[in-house]
Order: structure tokens, then C-alpha cells, then sequence
């Protein structure tokens, strides 16, 4: 597998290109959607899903863009499956820009198993930064994609529309802490980590005992 991060947008959002064998996901597409087109091009790869660990603004920014230009299906919790096209909801509606106004999802991340195109991986629904939030992890790789639950010393506000910040907790301790140590941790902002470097030094979470 590999994996490209690049920051995107006027909060740098971390959105992830995974590629093997010419097959693409992208992960968070938060805005700059010039910037994902041309390392896919660049590349010669073809992507085949958008995939969102939750749906705030700064997550979305490109997604329409995206799903028009390459004709592709957007994956994304059903609890916040209204969130795409209601800017109370995606945070949009809070700040000093325009309101982002997507369409719904094609598809939902279900907890459990999942197939993505040539992709599998295990998603975890991890609620608390927001009531959709899931973390996305490839077991064969040793990697997590944590969105804004889990950062390198830090979690995800819980400050914005549906946050809970017992909940966010709860979901770190019960299953992303659940992961081994060696699991390499891609968030969606800042740098990425791991999760034994996490349960160790992260000052706002510790294991669940």
C-alpha cells in the first residue's frame, strides 16, 4: 500500500491518497481539489471512492468536485448523512466563508468488514468529535486512518454540532486503543503517529483500564 497525505484547505486538513496497483482511494478530500487531481494524474491512477471519516466542512471541501469529475461513489456514516448538504450541521454555517453544500452519500461506512473497490479494511465507529466519526484501519498495512478523534498528543474538539466529549473518550479507550501498539496512525490534522506512542504520552487519554 501506499500512502500520499496532503494538506488541504485554510485548516490544512490532512486528505490521504491510498494506491496499489494503479487503484486509488482518497480519504477526506477537505478542499483544493486541483491538488488531488494532479498527483492522481501525475500518477496514472484511478480512483475508485471517496471515503470520509466524518463530514465537517473541512472534510468536504472537494468531495463534489471529486465525485463529478471521476463518476465516484462517496462513502460516509450514516449519522451524518444529512451533514453533506446542511452547513448547521458540517460547521460551515459557523465561519466566515461560504457555506459547503454537497450531495448525500452513495454509500454507508458500516462497522465491521468492509470492501471498497480493490480496498478492505475494518472500520470502527468512533463517535464523540462527531456522532459519525470512524476510524478506518488496514490490518494487513499496520495503519489507522483516525480522522479527528485521535491526533498526535491531542483528540478531536468535541466543542461543534453533535460533540461529546465522554463519548469521544469512550471511543479511544474501547477501540482505537484496542489496536496494536505498532499501528501507524495517519489523523486528520497534524502529523501522524502511532498508537503505542499514544497510549503512553497522549496527556488528554490513557488506556482503558
Amino acid at each position: 500500500m501506499n500512502i500520499i497525505g496532503m494538506p488541504l484547505g485554510a485548516l490544512g486538513t490532512n486528505c490521504y491518497i491510498l494506491h496499489k496497483e494503479g487503484k486509488a482511494l482518497i480519504i477526506d478530500p477537505g478542499d483544493e481539489s486541483e491538488k488531488v487531481v494532479a498527483y492522481l494524474e501525475k500518477n496514472h491512477l484511478i480512483p475508485e471512492a471517496i471515503v470520509l471519516t466524518h463530514a465537517h466542512f473541512d472534510h468536504i471541501g472537494a468531495v463534489d468536485d471529486l465525485r463529478v469529475k471521476y463518476s465516484l461513489a462517496v462513502y460516509l456514516h450514516q449519522e451524518e448523512e444529512e451533514w453533506l448538504s446542511e452547513p448547521n450541521y458540517n460547521g460551515s454555517g459557523r465561519f466566515p466563508r461560504s457555506p459547503i453544500v454537497t450531495s448525500p452519500p452513495e454509500e454507508y461506512m458500516q462497522e465491521g468488514k468492509m470492501t471498497i473497490g480493490s480496498f478492505t479494511c475494518d472500520v470502527y465507529h468512533t463517535p464523540g468529535h462527531s456522532p459519525g466519526s470512524v476510524t478506518i484501519v488496514f490490518e494487513d498495512d499496520g495503519i489507522v486512518f483516525s480522522g479527528d478523534a485521535l491526533f498526535q498528543l491531542g483528540i478531536g474538539r468535541t466543542d461543534l454540532y453533535g460533540g461529546n466529549p465522554e463519548q469521544l473518550i469512550e471511543s479511544i479507550q474501547t477501540k482505537i486503543f484496542t489496536l496494536n501498539d505498532n499501528y501507524n496512525v495517519y489523523p486528520g490534522h497534524g502529523n501522524p503517529t502511532s498508537i503505542g506512542f499514544e497510549k503512553e504520552n497522549n496527556p488528554f487519554v490513557s488506556p482503558k483500564k
